[in-house]
């Protein structure tokens, strides 16, 4: 039996990725790594932590023996976190929708009377189901994944498969594709009437491209869905996961009436480690479909009460290839523009210098070339080894839970702060991947880690590190073809622990 779209992914487990390990380690490997470190002991603590850094938790853990993880699961932070992975996965919905984010809000908005009458009979908030439409089609009712109409069509991209066997909808993928090929062929022509016709035709024989019936039964699998596995939230999640693997997911945890956000943040290579391997070997992106779904549902929000905050989102999202500046906006963020402000703000701890041996000591080394511009500029190499507070620690934090995790270091730093006049020796000095605009290098809010990696345990660690960093909305990462670069964002103050 089949499941909407990709979110179906069988209702048999998908095969454990080749060659694990025991205990697989999350994250997709950088590189495509296939193979995840030994666990490390239960109970391993991911970073060291000043206990004063938060007392009310602290208090909290009391009985605990191991050190105090500001990023750790806690039931009344749930609001916030399901929050913060919402902003920290929005940026695919602004790059990569068609047409952009306010382009793709206004196509789904016209679908809100349909929607709202499907939810009413899903009994889901309609918010949820218009999120849905809106990150499955861009609010496309013609919407096609590839050229196969077996695969995934329509406004909430149901599989032929699964509305023929699961949704009770009149699907004909024979005479669909005829009618779709007659439909390019009348577009071609010219003849707009002819190819309505054509398309009313085809909503007849396969109900996935009529709007009203695609969203009909997308409901009906949310009520399917909640019967199976008790809950609206992860009802929509099942509906990229498949029903299958969520409630393998959810036996592994091991609880009863959870919600996923719960599930997802307290799974980690550290704890809850067979439901986090689970959700790992799924491959795919389903574990961060809901946070992609309420990434759609804020951007419905701001069509809505803000157009120009959105398009001003808009704006900072496409600037770059990661939300970075949507952290660190250029105009609210101090840059560094020469020697003097660099030693002003070591002068006044706004730039922290790195320490070779501290660093040694979180599984990080410091490049040897890192800096080697600075005799051009006629100044010391160590002007340019140093970050924001934030940023260390964020760094500090990351670097230690990747040794912990893998039992392997160093990572190796090859970047940090520069000045403007240090980006602009880059650019002379033929980079190519040089940022000739706004470089959030010169904030000393970035860092860049070098993409040549101890081991693949080491590979996994980091990303496991930088994809749970990423849905707290901590820090933006690109993948560059030689290093991850990283920005680091205004929450990771609550990681300032680390210096302690």
């Amino acid at each position: 039996m089949g499941y909407p779209r990709r979110f179906t992914r069988r209702l048999t487990a998908l095969a454990v990725l080749a060659a694990l390990v025991a205990g697989v380690v999350a994250g997709i490997a950088l590189a495509r790594a296939t193979m995840g470190p030994q666990r490390p002991a239960q109970g391993a603590a991911l970073a060291p932590f000043a206990p004063e850094a938060q007392p009310q938790a602290r208090e909290a853990r009391e009985d605990d023996d191991e050190p105090f993880d500001p990023l750790a699961w806690e039931p009344d932070r749930e609001e916030e976190f399901v929050q913060r992975a919402h902003d920290g996965h929005a940026h695919p919905l602004y790059t990569r929708s068609p047409g952009g984010a306010v382009r793709s809000a206004q196509r789904t908005a016209r679908w809100r009377p349909l929607i709202e009458r499907a939810a009413a009979q899903a009994d889901i908030a309609p918010e949820i189901l218009e999120g849905m439409v809106f990150l499955e089609s861009a609010g496309r009712s013609n919407a096609v994944a590839g050229d196969d109409l077996s695969g995934a069509v329509g406004l909430t991209q149901i599989l032929a498969e699964t509305g023929q066997n699961l949704l009770d909808m009149e699907i004909d993928v024979e005479r669909s594709e005829e009618l779709t090929a007659d439909i390019a062929e009348a577009f071609d022509e010219d003849d707009g009437e002819r190819a309505d016709r054509l398309r009313a035709r085809r909503r007849e024989v396969d109900q996935r491209f009529d709007p009203a019936q695609a969203l009909a039964a997308t409901a009906r699998y949310i009520r399917f869905a909640r019967g199976e596995v008790g809950r609206d939230d992860l009802a929509v999640v099942s509906y990229h996961m498949g029903v299958g693997n969520l409630t393998d997911v959810l036996d592994l945890y091991g609880e009863d009436d959870v919600s996923y956000a719960q599930v997802y943040f307290d799974s980690s290579p550290r704890d809850n480690q067979d439901a986090h391997d689970k959700l790992m070997s799924l491959g795919d992106d389903s574990q961060t479909y809901l946070w992609r779904v309420g990434a759609a549902q804020d951007i419905m929000a701001l069509w809505r009460s803000d157009r120009a905050a959105l398009e001003r989102l808009q704006g900072l999202h496409d600037e770059k290839n990661s939300s970075e500046e949507v952290l660190r906006p250029e105009a609210d963020t101090e840059v560094l523009e020469d020697g003097e402000a660099l030693e002003e703000a070591y002068a006044s701890d706004d730039l922290l210098a790195l320490d070779a041996e501290r660093m040694a000591g979180a599984g990080l080394r410091i490049d040897e070339d890192m800096g080697e511009l600075a005799g051009d500029l006629e100044r010391e190499t160590e002007l340019y080894r140093g970050l924001r507070p934030e940023a260390l620690a964020t760094l500090l934090y990351m670097g230690t839970a990747t040794q912990q995790i893998s039992g392997v270091d160093p990572l190796v730093l090859t970047s940090t702060v520069r000045d403007l006049d240090y980006q602009e020796a880059i650019i002379d000095d033929g980079n190519p991947e040089a940022t000739r605009d706004y470089s959030l290098h010169t904030t000393g809010f970035s860092f860049d880690v070098e993409r040549r990696y101890r081991s693949e345990e080491q590979s996994l660690a980091l990303q496991f590190l930088l994809d749970r960093l990423q849905s707290l909305n901590l820090i933006a990462w690109v993948r560059e073809p030689a290093a991850i670069h990283v920005t680091v964002g205004p929450q990771a103050e609550e990681l300032l622990g680390v210096l302690e």
